[in-house]
């Protein structure tokens, strides 16, 4: 977590007055490491479980997860896509590395703390996160408001795939059907588990928090401006 935090200082500063198309060489790194670590990882757990059809219960359906789609296109994308992917990475980068790392105890529990689903793990989360933060210090940030519609819609859409998917497989995508020994305990506990209202403060507090944090941003940024005027 220092090394992310570190790295995506380092880079961010330095790229931060270079052209759009050097700073995005390193999404594009990112892109590629965090699949690569990715794929690597559901092969040997496929290899392990030898269960062909072990792949259907480790698809990019958790909320760190979309990362894995959401940098790329980040990376590879134009136009107002890209700018609503920026702000997507930007938004549930950081979120998603510390909830998949400090906040994910029910996979220590699980795995031996230096087992390989840890470490790849711990490897992919962190990428999500150097990405979040070279994002904000390189200065690729839009949050623009007429693109907040298309980042809710990413999320809205893989909400929906996560819960179809967890009704299908009688599986936890998103963590939309328990806790499974993550913060989300706070909501399934305030419900008793409730099928139907657990799910949805879980992406009510997806959709609440991105509010917020667009909200806080341009708050900031008036301000600013208010200041120099």
């Amino acid at each position: 977590m220092a090394l992310m935090v570190g790295l995506a200082i380092f880079f961010g500063k330095r790229n931060k007055d270079k052209p759009l198309d050097k700073k995005n060489k390193v999404l594009i790194w990112c892109a590629f490491l965090i699949d690569i670590f990715e794929i690597v990882k559901i092969i040997v757990l496929c290899i392990r479980c030898q269960d062909p059809l072990h792949w259907l219960y480790v698809l990019p359906l958790f909320l760190c997860s979309i990362q894995l789609i959401a940098i790329p296109m980040a990376a590879f994308c134009s136009g107002r896509v890209k700018e609503a992917c920026l702000d997507f990475v930007l938004v549930f980068g950081i979120l998603g590395a510390v909830f998949g790392t400090i906040g994910a105890t029910q996979n220590y529990g699980c795995y031996p703390v230096l087992s390989m689903d840890n470490v790849f793990s711990g490897i992919t989360h962190s990428i999500s996160g150097f990405a979040s933060l070279y994002i904000g210090f390189s200065g690729m940030i839009s949050l623009k408001k007429k693109n907040l519609p298309i980042t809710l819609g990413i999320l809205g859409v893989f909400s929906v795939l996560a819960y179809v998917a967890n009704v299908t497989l009688d599986y936890n995508y998103m963590f939309l059907m328990r806790d499974d020994g993550t913060p989300y305990s706070i909501f399934y506990n305030l419900v008793n588990g409730s099928p139907v209202f657990y799910p949805l403060l879980v992406v009510g507090a997806f959709v609440l928090y991105v509010v917020l944090f667009y909200y806080i941003y341009h708050l900031i940024i008036s301000k600013k401006t208010t200041q120099k005027a």
